[in-house]
């Protein structure tokens, strides 16, 4: 996936599969002598990781340790951690600043601000440098349509509803109708992943250039209801889409809206997919031609 960023940074391995493994990564790094280290990984899940905090303090923060450390093993200093807005929670303030307090209602929330706090600590004490980026939502497809979200189990909105126009389902589910918003459902910052991948070389660039250790968060400042996904979905499909209303979950915040001003100012990020019928169109077209390709 192009970034459509110009960068003088040499891109090393993508290391897949257990980052528990210290060893396995200290050798990486030494073999491809990496100098930053981009952290994607993670269990995010929000219903999963209420019911299983176990796995997601396993996972995102105990992996995420080790990985640091084989780092500070190794000598790296440089290091941008995929952060995310669930470290907020509840608030009626949007959109919302890096300033705003930070109370996780899911276990998942929780493993991304542990993660952030120590990432001050080794600052303090170990001059790592860093930066958290915390993502709204994620979405959309590249827009060569080389690179989709094909998750399993699926639980992101706009390719669940995508499935349900193209008939791979049922009906799509709505998990609460009864949100304080003005539809009743949850609303939404999406924010295209080509912009996230860009968010990220700026990052490693900033830090490179001396910049300082920084949270910041990623958005497009507008929130879309469900109902408001489903209908766009709807208007690339030239299909109603079948609906069926369920309970909320638990952990669902109502309303998850990004002031990324900071980030603007800091990186000079903007996001380049700024309507969410831009976004929809990349993930529709990504979608249709695996469908007409299987």
């Amino acid at each position: 996936m192009s970034t459509g960023n110009k960068s003088s940074v040499k891109w090393g391995p993508l290391i897949l599969g257990n980052i528990a493994n210290g060893d396995l990564l200290k050798s990486t790094f030494k073999k491809y002598k990496i100098k930053a280290v981009m952290h994607f990984a993670a269990d995010a899940y929000i219903d999963e990781s209420i019911k299983n905090p176990r796995k997601y303090i396993q996972n995102n923060v105990i992996g995420t340790i080790n990985l640091l450390n084989a780092m500070l093993d190794s000598g790296i200093k440089y290091f941008v951690f995929s952060s995310s807005c669930a470290t907020y929670g509840i608030s009626k303030e949007m959109p919302l600043t890096e300033n705003h307090y930070c109370q996780p209602i899911n276990p998942y929330g929780e493993s991304k601000l542990f993660i952030e706090n120590m990432l001050k600590w080794y600052s303090n004490i170990y001059q790592l440098n860093w930066v958290a980026l915390r993502y709204f939502n994620a979405a959309g497809a590249d827009p060569d349509n080389e690179i989709g979200e094909n998750h399993n189990p699926e639980t992101h909105i706009i390719p669940l509803a995508i499935y349900t126009a193209l008939g791979r389902q049922l009906y799509f589910n709505i998990n609460g109708t009864d949100f304080a918003t003005k539809d009743g459902t949850a609303i939404r910052d999406y924010l295209h992943v080509s912009d996230i991948a860009r968010a990220h070389v700026l990052a490693i660039d900033y830090l490179l250039s001396k910049g300082k250790s920084n949270i910041m968060n990623l958005g497009t400042g507008k929130g879309h209801s469900i109902y408001e996904i489903i209908h766009a979905v709807e208007k690339f499909s030239d299909k109603i889409i079948p609906l069926k209303k369920n309970q909320r979950r638990e952990g669902d915040a109502p309303i998850l809206i990004a002031n990324a001003k900071k980030a603007e100012k800091i990186l000079g990020w903007q996001p380049i997919y700024k309507t969410i019928d831009g976004i929809i169109e990349t993930a529709w077209n990504w979608y249709t031609k695996r469908e007409s390709n299987e």
